[in-house]
């Protein structure tokens, strides 16, 4: 629900054109010295990127072809703001790579891009319900889901050690927890 006064955050969904910028995106947001700048780095955890230009372009060309998957993107005057990737899994969805631009987070701009995502999922391809995973050492974002309707299912899932394309682990002991929330 958005809140009184808050107008919900217009998004589109992305393009193989816009593989480029998103990806500076997501890697500014989660890794490195600039994703310093928020709160949801995941600089002390993770070194290396997050994604790559291939695999975003793959991710949007599939998704166009199959309608299984998409990624939302809402954009201001300097470009790529936030973005979000979405899954399609039967009757539910699978929620990925959140993210905001680091300068802009704390701004609700993350909250409004969660809440057009179980929209899409809800009203374009009637979703039940949105899961995702979360590292589980990374308890203030997992908070925050908690905080928008969230809950963790108990499941856990492995961090992927040795496959470079999800990042270069800094510590051992990383995993996800598998969190989900029921749509009306």
């Amino acid at each position: 629900m958005t809140p009184v006064g808050i107008e919900p955050l217009p998004v589109r969904v992305a393009t193989a054109t816009d593989a480029t910028a998103l990806c500076a995106l997501v890697n500014s947001a989660y890794r490195g010295d600039s994703s310093r700048h928020g709160w949801t780095t995941e600089a002390d955890l993770l070194g290396g990127q997050r994604t790559d230009v291939a695999a975003l372009e793959t991710f949007i060309c599939e998704g166009a072809r199959e309608g299984t998957h998409v990624m939302l993107l809402n954009e201001d005057t300097a470009g790529a703001a936030c973005c979000v990737q979405l899954e399609r899994r039967g009757d539910e969805a699978y929620l990925g790579m959140l993210t905001v631009r680091p300068t802009d987070q704390g701004a609700g701009r993350g909250r409004g891009l969660l809440e057009a995502a179980e929209r899409h999922v809800r009203n374009v391809w009637g979703a039940r319900a949105v899961s995702m995973t979360v590292i589980e050492q990374r308890d203030e974002l997992i908070a925050w889901y908690e905080r928008r309707g969230y809950r963790r299912t108990g499941q856990t899932a492995p961090f992927p050690y040795g496959d470079l394309r999800f990042g270069e682990p800094k510590r051992p002991g990383l995993r996800f927890v598998v969190m989900r929330k029921e749509l009306n």
